[in-house]
């Protein structure tokens, strides 16, 4: 089922929806990710591809605390090529605007270096006169104020005004008060035949439709003869716009035994800063300890004029990034990232929610990835994210896929073969990084690396032996804690298996019977998770025992952290072996 004509339309180009942008506020601020993507194309194939991009926004949106970074982002960046039409109406849903705001929404985005325009938003020769100036704009972006009045014509049925009404905002006319046919007459329709489409109009839009085919004709020989004379260049184009990737050789990247998987990711950013091209990370002031920095020493920041790099520094403004992140995907030909510290996804969800809804490839970069942030202290501390952020893995897009696919890898070779997997998914994919330095996972067979390229199928064993007692399951640096407590259980004749899960959600879209083969039924479970012991419910079940926090964390080193709340070998074998009554 599907309903395209709902009061908060679903992407789908062919009918003219370009963003799904039902919170207000993140559709401007997906306008501007499609304008810096526009200036990067532009930048790498040429002004015969540049356009403008226009957005429409509402009250609604400029009250929107988004609205203060994408002001400040693309006045920062002197996008000219970003036009928005703010319909100032002063109603919203439930109350007129100046009960609530009376800033002067003009001076505030002259501040940011925009070019504010205001018209009667009722006279189309004004509005015509605006757009003609914006797009002749060179270093601004451009704000067109159209001043209207909610409800234009509406009429009661006794002929009265029922214009400028806060109830007409959310509901038709009639339940609002006024009464249709009377409106419909006023405004020179046929009540009878209000859908009819007057004559004039059809005539205006029919030279217009000859007006655009006759601009597309043009445009296709313009792009015609640059292919013909830039062949490399149309090559590299198809395959930005295609979504292929170079030949990478996964097995090549050099990782440091036991580093931290945010030190691990940022090996892998720098050779995607060199290998693909259309990549673009993004980081919320926070590059040198995200580890997105790995990417932003092999490439530059964007600045006003110059969109040759392939780094967007976003400040401190998570929403606002992901946003912008997403209308890059919208765009197309670019594959965007966006890095910040795991706590700070709180501010980012509703762009994520919207990521997974429109099944865009979006990658999210998240570190910092549990309690053992340390002196940062409880505020800093993600406890509760994981269970949040997995439970995108749970919800189904439109194409009945799962919505999401999250990564928390175990250890630096993880991290190499989890970032491969990110960028060859079509669906936003999330991974989860660790602060601090993770022992490497011992190797069953001959190399780590290529038993790390399991995390294709969302969990696998890491340590095993013939018939084990207990099967212990963890994510992220857990594991490898997992490992100590079982070399300490297999050192007093208990047989164990570890199992790391770093994606339940790909884990759990595998044959049953492979499922089966990794956590076997009959044995008994143990899980170990830095975050909500819900985590692992569905991998550990009722039966089994599951070592989690539940309670926000402290301030202290990790180290000392660790040994308070228990995330040590010894604890893990002597829990273990209480459930298995030894």
């Amino acid at each position: 089922m599907c309903i395209r004509d709902s009061g908060h339309p679903e992407v789908d180009v062919m009918r003219g929806v370009e963003n799904t942008s039902g919170p207000l506020g993140q559709g401007h601020a997906m306008a501007l990710g499609a304008a810096i993507a526009e200036r990067f194309m532009a930048a790498r194939f040429g002004e015969w591809m540049a356009h403008k991009t226009y957005a429409y926004i509402s009250d609604g949106a400029v009250e929107e605390e988004i609205s203060q970074g994408v002001g400040r982002i693309a006045g920062h960046l002197g996008l000219s090529n970003f036009i928005m039409y703010y319909d100032s109406n002063n109603i919203q849903l439930s109350t007129k605007v100046d009960e609530v705001d009376t800033e002067n929404v003009a001076m505030k985005y002259e501040a940011w270096g925009w070019n504010v325009l205001s018209v009667d938003g009722h006279n189309i020769n004004e509005i015509r006169e605006a757009l003609v100036a914006a797009n002749s704009e060179t270093e601004r972006p451009t704000l067109i104020i159209g001043h209207t009045v909610m409800g234009k014509g509406a009429r009661t049925t006794d002929g009265g005004s029922f214009e400028d009404k806060v109830s007409t905002h959310g509901q038709p006319l009639t339940a609002a008060g006024a009464d249709f046919a009377a409106t419909v007459k006023n405004l020179g329709g046929d009540p009878e035949n209000p859908f009819a489409v007057f004559e004039e109009s059809r005539e205006a839009f029919a030279e217009r439709r000859e007006a655009l085919r006759a601009w597309a004709a043009r445009q296709a020989g313009v792009e015609k003869t640059w292919r013909g004379e830039h062949g490399e260049l149309a090559r590299k184009l198809d395959m930005f716009l295609s979504g292929h990737l170079p030949e990478i050789d996964y097995k090549s990247i050099e990782v440091k035994a036991g580093v931290a998987t945010r030190a691990a990711s940022a090996t892998v950013l720098g050779v995607f800063a060199e290998k693909i091209e259309n990549m673009i990370v993004a980081s919320a002031d926070l590059s040198n300890s995200d580890k997105t920095d790995g990417f932003l020493k092999k490439t530059k920041a964007f600045t006003k004029g110059d969109f040759s790099g392939k780094f967007f520094q976003a400040g401190v403004s998570e929403l606002t990034m992901a946003c912008v992140a997403n209308g890059m995907a919208l765009h197309g030909g670019v594959i965007p990232a966006c890095g910040t510290f795991f706590v700070f996804s709180d501010y980012m969800k509703p762009a994520v929610r919207l990521s997974a809804l429109m099944r865009l490839h979006v990658i999210y970069v998240w570190t910092h990835d549990s309690f053992r942030v340390g002196e940062d202290g409880p505020t800093h501390q993600p406890v509760e994210h994981e269970a949040q952020i997995r439970l995108m893995e749970h919800l189904k897009n439109h194409h009945d896929e799962r919505s999401m696919l999250v990564l928390r890898p175990a250890d630096g070779d993880e991290t190499v073969m989890a970032w491969k997997l990110a960028v060859e998914e079509h669906r936003p994919v999330a991974l989860v990084l660790s602060r601090q330095n993770i022992k490497t996972l011992p190797a069953l067979g001959t190399s780590r690396r290529e038993e790390a390229a399991q995390v294709s199928k969302g969990g696998y064993v890491v340590m095993d032996s013939a018939k084990p007692e207990v099967v212990m399951v963890a994510t992220g640096s857990e594991v490898a804690t997992l490992v100590e407590g079982a070399e300490l259980l297999a050192a007093e004749g208990i047989s164990v298996r570890v199992v790391n899960v770093p994606s339940e959600g790909l884990f759990r879209d595998q044959p049953k019977s492979y499922q089966e083969g990794i956590l076997p039924a009959g044995v008994v479970r143990y899980g170990l998770t830095s975050g909500l012991p819900v985590n692992l419910m569905g991998l550990v079940g009722e039966k089994g025992m599951i070592h989690g926090l539940d309670h926000f964390g402290w301030s202290a080193p990790y180290t000392v952290l660790d040994e308070k709340f228990g995330y040590n070998g010894a604890t893990v074998a002597a829990e273990v072996k209480k459930l298995l009554g030894r």
